[in-house]
């Protein structure tokens, strides 16, 4: 399907010419209120960047949601997590645009999913339209906005992608206009002595540094005196005019003496790149307070395609005597601009704070796999499941194994095993792996169950246990009760809930026929929409079966009238 796009798009002399990269008034916006965002494309998220921009709704849910050109919609999918009720509509001149989070879709895409939905039996499903099946007009509604997904409050999620390579780009380069005259706030800055022996104010680890405004609106930094190969970093966010949200910048440039040492933006990249983000950002930092720094420098395992100008990789190699002066220019997209001047004076200096190094027994070399027997549990990391060399914290335990923390991040999955064999097939089928957190509660990691071995894949370290959940799930009618005439209801609402391994399936039925129940993990809840017009009878009468992840199950039945 994709060559055939590939095929259309060159056949007809539809791929963009250079001067026509991002073409500023071909594509309408997708909402008909002014835009502001509470997200912006490359903003720093867990393990990824965000691939978009998000658009606030009001705090609303439901308003119609534009095409932003002519095409044809090639893959429609709807999720529980990730993007939700999402929509892919690919236009002519080799973009494809994406709408996320959304309430529903328009009549006709609505009806088509709904027959797919029914047809495999199940809420969650992904289709890829045949090109042209689907076609949508420039400013014609398509979709409903709304918060499915992991969406933590009502908003739009819309992306730019190409149709050939599938990178996205940011939205705000095609003409969109956003009210944004505020310069890019900096919150922290630090310098990071880098080789051997290189010493930052007298210290060998991480230093942070301090920073006054000036009259012109830029920062000074107090003069800093290192030797050997150091490099900085910095904490900042960027506001637009009409939004109190703390958004990602566009970009930074980092001078050395007047020569531009690494530079880079946020006009595209990879999904297959964005998780090594983890290297871009101090993540033993993030580990550890939840703050993003977001380094000057480019460490040897980043793969990055971000990067505008690199020289020596953004490292500065300080001679003793010798005077440098480094400027930092973060910027947003609309060309605001903070400067900061850091004044670095060539010192060799003794280390009164010198490295800490925690050396364990075991070292893991991050290009080798490496395997550990924890007693309890056995862990396998394939060779490049972390960026960097370093000494892993690893404790045994009879049935909890703890495998360092939250400071490393993994690149690839990694396997814990669990060996069973003490326990009875009957505690077995109760039993699953969890992943405790900061307060030891136990969180459910998928679990794979073979003979006397339970095992999950993961990329997330920390203490992993057995625990057994003995608790069906819990359901209960929020809006209806038993043998209730609901002739001017539009919907059937119920609650799920289960309070340790998790929903895993749900399953409902009215006078015996399969029907769709939407399920909104965030409110728990289960609904049916009358619009599906499956009650045709009378007397109805509803079914429904919810299983948790061990496989205890709960059954709701129930009878209601409707004319």
């Amino acid at each position: 399907m994709r060559l055939l796009f590939i095929l259309l798009f060159v056949l007809n002399g539809w791929v963009l010419s250079a001067q026509m990269k991002y073409p500023k008034d071909f594509f309408q916006s997708p909402l008909d209120i002014p835009l502001i965002l509470a997200g912006t494309f490359g903003e720093l998220r867990s393990n990824h960047f965000h691939s978009g921009i998000d658009i606030k709704t009001q705090l609303r849910q439901g308003l119609p949601v534009y095409a932003i050109g002519d095409g044809t919609v090639t893959r429609i999918k709807v999720s529980l997590w990730g993007y939700g009720k999402a929509l892919y509509v690919a236009h002519p001149n080799g973009f494809t645009s994406v709408y996320a989070h959304l309430q529903k879709f328009s009549p006709e895409i609505e009806a088509y999913i709904k027959k797919v939905q029914y047809q495999k039996k199940s809420y969650e499903v992904e289709v890829f339209p045949e090109y042209g099946e689907l076609k949508v007009e420039k400013g014609k509604i398509i979709a409903y906005s709304g918060n499915t997904g992991g969406s933590t409050g009502p908003h739009l999620h819309f992306e730019i992608r190409s149709s050939i390579s599938e990178k996205p780009t940011n939205p705000l380069l095609y003409g969109y206009e956003v009210r944004d005259a505020t310069n890019p706030t900096l919150v922290g800055l630090y310098a990071y002595p880098l080789s051997e022996g290189a010493v930052v104010n007298q210290s060998e680890r991480k230093v942070q540094l301090n920073f006054t405004k000036q009259a012109d609106g830029s920062f000074l930094a107090d003069k800093v005196t290192a030797s050997g190969t150091i490099g900085f970093g910095f904490n900042a966010f960027d506001r637009q005019d009409l939004a109190a949200n703390k958004n990602g910048i566009f970009s930074m440039e980092q001078k050395v003496n007047g020569k531009v040492y690494s530079a880079y933006d946020f006009e595209t990249f990879s999904f297959g790149e964005t998780r090594y983000i983890n290297t871009l950002i101090d993540y033993e930092h993030f580990g550890k307070y939840r703050q993003r720094i977001q380094k000057c420098f480019k460490d040897p395992s980043n793969r990055l395609g971000i990067y505008k100008t690199l020289h020596n990789n953004g490292k500065i190699v300080v001679k003793e005597g010798v005077s440098y002066n480094v400027e930092l220019a973060l910027a947003d997209i609309e060309g605001n601009e903070t400067k900061v001047v850091i004044p670095v004076e060539g010192k060799k200096e003794p280390p009164r704070i010198t490295k800490d190094l925690k050396k364990t027994e075991h070292y893991i070399i991050a290009q080798r796999p490496n395997n550990f027997d924890l007693g309890a549990a056995k862990v396998y990391f394939p060779a490049n499941t972390f960026y960097n060399d370093f000494y892993i914290d690893l404790e045994k335990g009879e049935d909890t194994v703890t495998i360092h923390d939250n400071t490393v991040a993994a690149h690839r999955n990694f396997t814990i095993t669990f060996d069973v064999s003490k326990y009875s097939e009957v505690e077995r089928k109760q039993l699953f792996i969890a992943r405790l957190d900061e307060r030891s509660r136990p969180n459910y990691a998928r679990t794979y169950k073979r003979n006397n071995t339970f095992t999950t894949r993961t990329r997330n370290l920390g203490r992993y246990t057995l625990t057994k959940d003995t608790l069906p799930p819990t359901i209960r009618p929020r809006n209806f009760k038993d043998r209730q005439w609901l002739n001017n209801y539009r919907y059937l609402s119920l609650e799920i809930a289960d309070d340790l391994s998790g929903i895993n399936s749900y399953d409902a039925y009215l006078n015996g026929e399969w029907i769709l129940m939407e399920y909104e993990p965030k409110t728990r809840t289960l609904t049916y929409n009358f619009d599906d017009k499956i009650a045709q009878q009378t007397q109805c009468a509803l079914k429904v079966i919810v299983t948790d992840n061990v496989g205890n199950s709960s059954t709701f039945e129930s009878t209601f009238f409707r004319k």
